[in-house]
């Protein structure tokens, strides 16, 4: 198991399109349980195969709270089968957008399908926050960060303070 390190946008590699998973080996299940330990680190709810580099149909999600006893799954190749009509608006942030949080507007409900670490094929269904997550991780797959769900201006914004902030952690790391 291994903590791997996070990309922050704004960087290409965060905008790709994954490929989907053939079979759910070894080196998918350690990429899952990789996953899992970097995002229980930083600490986060869900983490997506390209966070990390890898261009790979692979997300990992826990909901739990707190109080709750860990709750993950380990998902390849994810897919919405359907969506709830019925929206909801809930804050998000990500780990590749450090200290930037939004409203988004996503489907309260969602029914979906994927392969879980033994290779099976999975259903599930979801709402509010889990189903939140899971879409949220789902388009990063596809190469859409939650900030491409919110206004032009709020969105233009955020990049250009996490430009200016790289820019200052690469002079800084050069003195």
């Amino acid at each position: 198991m291994a903590i791997l390190p996070i990309i922050i946008a704004p960087d290409r590699r965060l905008k790709i399109k994954c490929k989907p998973v053939d079979t759910v080996d070894d080196a998918i299940a350690t990429l899952m349980t990789d996953l899992l330990e970097t995002m229980y680190a930083a600490p986060g709810i869900g983490r997506a195969a390209p966070q990390v580099g890898v261009a790979k149909r692979v997300i990992v999600i826990d909901s739990a709270g707190k109080d709750e006893p860990p709750a993950p799954v380990k998902m390849a190749n994810p897919e919405l089968i359907s969506v709830s009509e019925e929206l909801w608006i809930h804050e998000e942030g990500c780990l590749s957008l450090p200290e930037y949080y939004a409203d988004v507007e996503r489907p309260r409900h969602i029914h979906m399908r994927y392969l879980d670490e033994n290779n099976a094929v999975q259903e599930l269904e979801a709402d509010e926050l889990l189903a939140t997550c899971i879409q949220h991780e789902i388009d990063h797959l596809s190469g859409t960060l939650f900030v491409d769900h919110i206004s032009a201006l709020k969105r233009n914004m955020i990049l250009r303070k996490l430009v200016k902030s790289k820019k200052q952690n690469l002079t800084t790391a050069a003195a």
